[in-house]
């Protein structure tokens, strides 16, 4: 019999990285130094968040994701932690609001303000105390709002509720005490009723998190896993780690039996820890390697064999860590579907690293962008403690469906309340509800005061808060905004001839529907 490959089809086939332009990446950044294996890095559609290098405690910078180009060595940071900081996550629900863990065994929460940190913060919207060591892992749920988990190296992993009015907070809601040694990584399932761990004592665990109860453990002699993913809807867990000779492997198992791994494929001998991001929508998988200047991209599917390996990426620039954009914040007019922020370490860098679906149409691509995970909170965090179960409330990334928006209820018995309604706009799209909302207060008002939700708000122009905005600082970097603008001009013209164009069809669906009516009055 003649061999024959098989081919399979897929569109994302012949996805590409491409790194930003110097203009566009963060330089001079004094990325932290700590040997933890994190990704030092987070990321959403309005800030940049990055632990850096200090000494006397620990700090992180918070910048505008516009405000690219050399970073100010006396830019303000948040330094508050008496430790270094080994872990910083921004809250899904609100672009203001972020939690880092340290060294000095606390977790801290902080409001970010509008315009971003014009100065040094040194005091925390919460501090959670209750862990006895370093912190070295925090999580947010993936769909109720202000729950938080950690996890320290006391080998506990602890669930707190923020929706209490103490600032500092000393009891978690629950304890969950399975491990014997450090955690390594947590990840979600989609509504947040179950959570994986991997551990230092090689073991994979499945937990549910408001009981406590271990579900599942898997302990394989062959794979020592030390990061772990959830794959969506595919009832299947991710591991990445290495072989009992030191290879870096991933390992696939099922979510219902971890006795036996369903895959295992060996990648290279080399020694820095994988990274794996996956992405539900696309069901595309990147493998990024600590110290390693490439990226493996797979597509995974429900059917043997499961993972489909698609290309690399290679850059002679190694990684320390990844910061990775909602999915709100891609540029949808590019067919951008994942974007990276990768850390630099040798030259001090933060270079984004957009992933693109190579297509000939300039148009919204409908087969690319399904519906995806907004940033509207499903459940409250007492729903949630009650028991409730929900999948995560889906927005579209069309340009013009919906804007999104951040919910907080972050200032309950505080003075200066952040619990406001604070809008990100698509790239190029007018803020309606922002307009809508300074008209009804301006009519609903008597006094001239103003109400610090008028405040929060931020007029955004071709995707940049006028706040955030830098004037440009060369020749070039003016070049370029006056080519965002032209494309922002080009991309609503094409937005208003279609709905001149839907306008048409509804007019004549209307003129015929009329025109109808007499004949069958007749008969």
């Amino acid at each position: 019999m003649t061999w024959r490959p098989q081919y399979r089809s897929s569109k994302f086939r012949h996805v590409f990285g491409k790194p930003a332009v110097k203009d566009s990446c963060y330089d001079g950044v004094p990325i932290t130094r700590s040997v933890q294996d994190n990704n030092f890095c987070a990321v959403n559609p309005r800030f940049l968040a990055v632990i850096t290098e200090c000494a006397g405690g620990g700090a992180f910078l918070v910048l505008s994701v516009h405000h690219t180009g050399k970073v100010d060595p006396h830019q303000p940071r948040i330094s508050g932690h008496k430790g270094n900081v080994l872990d910083v996550k921004w809250n899904p629900f609100n672009d203001y609001c972020i939690a880092s863990c340290s060294e000095d065994t606390t977790v801290k929460v902080w409001e970010i303000p509008p315009h971003g940190v014009l100065k040094n913060l040194t005091v925390p919207w919460k501090e959670l105390q209750g862990h006895s060591r370093r912190v070295g892992l925090i999580e947010w749920h993936p769909t109720a709002n202000n729950i938080l988990f950690s996890t320290a190296y006391d080998y506990k992993v602890m669930i707190w509720n923020l929706d209490c009015p103490e600032q500092v907070i000393k009891n978690p809601v629950r304890t969950i005490s399975h491990h014997t040694d450090v955690v390594l990584s947590l990840s979600f399932n989609t509504d947040g009723s179950l959570f994986a761990t991997t551990c230092k004592d090689r073991k994979v665990r499945i937990i549910e998190p408001r009981s406590g109860n271990l579900l599942q453990e898997a302990n394989c002699k062959t794979h020592k896993a030390s990061k772990v993913l959830f794959l969506g809807n595919l009832k299947m867990l991710f591991t990445s780690g290495t072989s009992r000779w030191n290879d870096r492997q991933f390992a696939l198992w099922d979510q219902d039996d971890l006795s036996v791994p369903l895959l295992e494929e060996n990648l290279d001998g080399s020694s820095g820890v994988l990274f794996p991001f996956y992405d539900p929508d696309t069901h595309m998988l990147y493998l990024a390697g600590k110290g390693d200047g490439n990226m493996r991209y797979y597509e995974i599917g429900s059917e043997k064999p499961y993972i489909h390996y698609l290309t690399e990426y290679r850059s002679h620039q190694p990684q320390k860590g990844m910061g990775v954009m909602p999915k709100r914040g891609l540029d949808v007019s590019s067919c951008e579907v994942f974007r990276f922020y990768k850390l630099v370490t040798t030259k001090s860098l933060i270079e984004p690293l957009s992933m693109i679906v190579p297509r000939r149409s300039e148009s919204y691509q409908d087969d690319i962008y399904p519906m995806t995970a907004g940033n509207r909170p499903a459940l409250s965090a007492e729903e949630w403690l009650s028991g409730i179960d929900k999948g995560p409330v889906l927005m579209s990334l069309k340009p013009g469906s919906q804007i999104a928006e951040s919910y907080s209820e972050m200032g309950k018995g505080l003075g200066n309340t952040l619990d406001t309604r604070r809008s990100h706009s698509r790239p190029g799209m007018l803020q309606l509800a922002y307009i809508q909302d300074k008209l009804e207060t301006k009519e609903g008002k008597e006094d001239g005061g103003n109400t610090e939700e008028e405040r929060s708000w931020t007029p955004v122009s071709n995707g940049e808060d006028y706040g955030l905005c830098s004037p440009p600082k060369s020749e070039n970097e003016l070049r370029l905004k006056f080519h965002k603008q032209q494309e922002e001009i080009r991309r609503l013209r094409e937005l208003l001839n279609q709905r001149d164009v839907h306008v048409t069809q509804l007019e004549l669906e209307i003129k015929n529907m009329k025109n109808s009516q007499p004949h069958q009055g007749s008969l």
